[in-house]
Formats: structure tokens, C-alpha cells, sequence
């Protein structure tokens, strides 16, 4: 009797879980997939997966997700191991005890996702890519330090510096620093970089790979089956979706549950707050070197060159070579009102073009919102309006300027504001805006990139990828103007050019006194912002993105991207 109750039992328990379940064969494995598919939201879409030949943030992440560097930095500005066996020491042999090289010894037994070995003539062949004026690299200017790169076998490489470098860690190192497949680029190291299907279809040593890459649109990933790490990554599935706009991809993680992660949260505060107050999710933010600026173009963009190049040097800007004109627009900067309105707790008004590592931040400048003096200033340098159309104007030209930026809508507000103060002064101001994978694709091709910068003033965010401020501050020297001669490869857009700022540069890759070269830094910053007025900083923006409460194991840094640890991402 006993026997026949606990058979009746349990038909009524596996009739139940019929009525519950039977009618939909693959609900439980579809609650498994949900469980074990990480969702990331990207309103930036990524549309190229090697860093190196991109200028966006957006770019990076997705490729991080595949490939890795020898080392990066944690938020507390700790060295993290990577590729790389070892930190180099003194001690250890690894650094010169005259600083002009350091050897890097590497893991082994580390295999790229096809299956091949990873040896040192992967990170050889980086560097020859990186370095190689045909690619057109967006990473060069980190590498410039360096006289050669060289395997001593299969798992020490050695790096010798041109002189003294007191910087030797940045190379090989965070999102700058990804190291390359050689066996699937070394046919693409020239003019046709672009041109390899590994910058769609990444091979890489990471946690995961790429099985679908639909540009501007969605990445899958799945489980790198070499990763060294035999029980990571947690997820079995990794779907990247991009598009739409930053408001709807906080939405789905913070309010609906859609979505696990979503990347770049530039949204006003009090809408963010409002979203998260749905429970499903939280707002992560970690105020690392990022700035919101604006830069002055010193070209005239419409001027065109014999070969057809605009903004070309040959050409100064008609009214922004005067400084006058530049510390004009500088006073009509509204940053109190576009930090606090716009972006809140994730967002300080600046005026320092260099804010982390602390020490760093320069205590010589300020910044003053005062439309009267802006006015004196123009009056000063001879801009009036002699028509009566509300548009100062000076030998025949009028100060019209185009205003450029991604799409966005803080920047659309930022815009608004800024607007309405120029105008307000007399200057006309075109606003246009342009959707973000154009506008940081790095594409020689299309001149709406902001490296073009076919307008008078743009607005983005950039700031020092490393603990070391060295690789971000050369951006201003002369030799990385962008333009067409470098396939407008270059990060020095504004086309600014000043031999004693590249003086100073000079100084701070040989000097090894810390408080010395902490000193040229801060001048190198006071000369951009203060002295010559080339750009105008605006926020010292936190990087917000939103977590789902059901993931944990993230870390962020302001050091590499958010990505940078995917490999310790779980499901609670």
C-alpha cells in the first residue's frame, strides 16, 4: 500500500510539472540559456574589433572582450599580469639599471583561440603594426619611445627604449597594449590593415571569441576553448547589441531587467536616478581621467587645400589664431550649470585638461564664467557687428562656427547651453551632431570622424589610459597633428602646434625624478588650457554604466576599460 501511494505521489507530481511546463518542450532550457547568456548594451556600437585601428572607446570595449595586453592597471593603480609571467624589477633583471630597456618575460602555454601558440613574435609583430606609418595605428603615439623590440626566445621579449624612459610600463600596457595575432596580420601590415578579417573576426588569447560580428550592430561571443584558465569564463554565450540611445539601454538594465550591462550611462542625473529606482539594476560609476572638453579648431575648415584637404595647416583658423578670440570663448563656458544640471553626482566642472593621478592636477589654473569680459575681449580684438544682424563680424567674415559632436542627449543639452551664451556675445553657431560609430570610427574615409574635425569647435570625452599621463599629453605635439598625410590618424585634431610645448614633452620622457616630471606635466597642462586657450575642458566626467544585481565579479578601473576582467563576470 505504501509502494502504490508513494508511485500515485509522484504521477501526480510529474502531472503537475506536465500542466506546468509540458506545453513549452524548451523552457527549461531556455531559463538555463537566459541564466547563462550575458547580455551587453552598447547605444555606441562597435564597428571595428581592433583597437589599434580605432578611435573609440566603444571599439575597445567590445575588443577587449577577445584580446588581451601584457599587463593593465587596477583602480588603485596596481600592475596586473596578463600575457606577461612577471612584474620586470630591478631586481629581477627586468628593468635596466640605465632605463633605456625592460624585458618582459611571458606565460606559457597560452594558445590563441584557433589554437595556435602565443610567443614573443606575436607581441614583435605588434609593435611592427602599431609602428608602421602605412597602418595608420591609433596606438603609435605610446610606442614612439622605442628604438627596438626583440624576441630573445620564445617567451622573453626585450624592449629598448631610444633614451631614458621613465614610462617603460605604458607600452604592451591596458587598451593601448593589445597584443595581435602575428599569423593572421602579418599579411595585412601596411596600407591594407583595414583590409584583414581579423579586425571583424578577432583571434585572440581573452576569455571569450567572436562567432557573429555584424558591424554597427550586434557581436556574439562564446567560451575561448584555449583560454588558460580551464574554469572561466562563467557564461556560455556573450551578446553585444548596439544602437538606439543611452536613456533606453539604462532602461533595460536598470528598470526593465533586460539586459545585464550597459556601457556609457551619459544620461541626465535625475533620469538615471528615476530608472534606477526600478530595482533591476544600479548605476556603477568610478571618476577616473575622463574629461568632457571642447577644442578649438586651428585650421579653417573651409579652406581647401591643392590635394583637397580641409582644416589642412596651411590654412590658420580666420578668427581662432587670435587668443583673444579663444579666451573669449573660454569666458562664455557655462561649466557650473552644464556639470550640475546635466550630469550630477557623475560629473565635476572643471578647467584642467589633465585631473588623475591626483598630483597631476594643476593648482595654477581656473576658470570663470563671465560673458561681460568675453564681450570686451572680441570689442578688443576687433570683431563687431557692422550690419546689424546680431553676428560680429571683422573684414568680411562673420564669426559663425559649426559645432560638432556625437549623438547624444547631454551632449545635445551641452550644446544648447553653449549656444545660447556664444550667442549672446554676437557669434553665430551651427550645431550639428553625428551618430557616435561615424564619429569615433577612426575611418580615413569619412569626413564626419572626429579626427577630420571638418567644423570650428567639437566636444568629446578623452583622458590618460594609464596611471602615467605621458602617452595622453603627447597628443598636443606638433608631429601628431591629424591629417590626411597620416590617414588623419593622429590624435592631436586641433592641429596645435608649439615648439616649447613639444620642449616640454621632450623633458618628461628622459626625466626619472618623480616630482620634476610631475612638474613638466602640470606646465604641459597649464599651456593647453591657460596659456594658449586651444581647449576648453568642461566636466571632469565620472564613466557610469549599469550593472544588472544579479552580476557581480566586475571591477572597474579607470585604467583599462570595463571589459578588461569579463573572465571573473558571473550570475549570482
Amino acid at each position: 500500500m505504501g509502494r502504490f501511494l508513494t508511485r500515485y505521489y509522484i504521477l501526480i507530481l510529474l502531472s503537475i510539472l506536465c500542466l506546468t511546463g509540458c506545453n513549452s518542450p524548451d523552457s527549461g532550457l531556455l531559463q538555463s540559456n537566459q541564466d547563462s547568456t550575458l547580455k551587453l548594451l552598447y547605444w555606441q556600437a562597435p564597428t571595428i574589433l581592433n583597437p589599434h585601428l580605432s578611435n573609440g572607446y566603444k571599439d575597445s570595449e567590445a575588443s577587449r572582450i577577445t584580446l588581451e595586453p601584457l599587463t593593465s592597471y587596477d583602480k588603485n593603480g596596481e600592475m596586473v599580469l596578463f600575457l606577461a609571467a612577471e612584474v620586470p624589477t630591478v631586481e629581477n633583471g627586468g628593468i635596466a639599471a640605465d632605463g633605456k630597456s625592460v624585458t618582459w618575460k611571458l606565460k606559457r602555454n597560452v594558445k590563441w583561440s584557433d589554437g595556435t601558440p602565443f610567443t614573443a613574435g606575436d607581441v614583435v609583430f605588434t609593435y611592427e603594426f602599431i609602428t608602421n606609418p602605412a597602418v595608420g595605428s591609433t596606438s603609435a603615439n605610446t610606442y614612439k619611445t622605442i628604438k627596438t623590440v626583440e624576441a630573445i626566445d620564445d617567451y622573453t621579449v626585450k624592449v629598448n627604449f631610444k633614451d631614458v624612459n621613465p614610462a617603460w610600463f605604458l607600452v604592451f600596457s591596458g587598451s593601448d597594449g593589445i597584443i595581435l595575432p602575428r599569423h593572421l596580420y602579418q599579411d595585412f601590415n601596411g596600407a591594407n590593415a583595414r583590409q584583414a578579417p581579423a579586425n571583424l573576426m578577432p583571434v585572440g588569447t581573452g576569455p571569450y571569441q567572436v562567432v557573429e560580428f555584424k558591424p554597427g550592430d550586434t557581436v556574439v561571443y562564446q567560451p575561448n576553448p584555449n583560454f588558460r584558465e580551464a574554469d572561466k569564463p562563467y557564461f556560455e554565450r556573450v551578446e553585444l547589441k548596439g544602437g538606439g540611445d543611452a536613456t533606453s539601454a539604462a532602461r533595460a538594465v536598470l528598470q526593465t531587467g533586460d539586459g545585464d550591462y550597459a556601457y556609457n550611462l551619459q544620461v541626465e542625473a535625475p533620469v538615471l536616478k528615476r530608472l534606477e529606482a526600478g530595482g533591476k539594476g544600479k548605476v556603477v560609476a568610478i571618476f577616473g581621467a575622463l574629461v568632457e572638453r571642447i577644442l578649438m579648431n586651428q585650421t579653417d575648415p573651409n579652406q581647401q587645400a591643392p590635394s583637397g584637404e580641409r582644416s589642412s595647416v596651411k590654412f590658420p583658423h580666420s578668427f581662432f589664431k587670435d587668443k583673444r578670440v579663444r579666451q573669449a570663448f573660454n569666458l562664455a563656458l557655462d561649466r557650473e550649470t552644464i556639470a550640475q544640471q546635466l550630469y550630477g553626482p557623475t560629473g565635476k566642472a572643471t578647467g584642467n585638461f589633465l585631473v588623475l593621478p591626483e598630483q597631476y592636477n594643476s593648482p595654477n589654473t581656473t576658470y570663470e564664467f563671465n560673458p561681460k569680459k568675453a564681450v570686451a575681449l572680441l570689442e578688443e580684438a576687433g570683431w563687431k557687428d557692422t550690419n546689424g544682424n546680431g553676428i560680429r563680424d571683422k573684414d568680411g567674415v562673420e564669426m559663425t562656427v559649426l559645432f560638432q559632436t556625437s549623438v547624444n542627449p547631454v551632449r545635445q543639452k551641452t550644446q544648447e547651453i553653449v549656444k545660447q551664451t556664444l550667442t549672446s556675445i554676437g557669434v553665430g553657431v551651427e550645431l550639428k551632431s553625428i551618430d557616435a560609430s561615424i564619429y569615433f570610427s577612426g575611418d580615413p574615409a569619412n569626413t564626419d570622424t572626429n579626427q577630420h574635425f571638418y567644423a570650428d569647435l567639437q566636444m568629446y570625452t578623452t583622458g590618460n589610459d594609464s596611471p602615467d599621463p605621458g602617452a595622453y599629453l603627447k597628443t598636443y605635439t606638433c608631429d601628431e597633428i591629424s591629417q590626411k598625410a597620416n590617414q588623419w590618424s593622429r590624435q592631436n585634431v586641433a592641429r596645435y602646434c608649439n615648439p616649447k610645448y613639444d620642449q616640454l614633452w621632450q623633458q618628461s620622457t628622459k626625466e626619472l625624478d618623480p616630482e620634476k616630471r610631475r612638474k613638466i606635466f602640470i606646465q604641459m597642462n597649464d599651456l593647453l588650457v591657460k596659456d594658449d586657450v586651444v581647449v576648453l575642458p568642461i566636466v571632469h566626467r565620472a564613466d557610469p554604466a549599469g550593472f544588472s544585481n544579479q552580476l557581480e565579479g566586475y571591477d572597474l578601473t579607470p585604467w583599462d576599460r570595463n571589459t578588461w576582467n569579463i573572465m571573473d563576470w558571473k550570475r549570482k
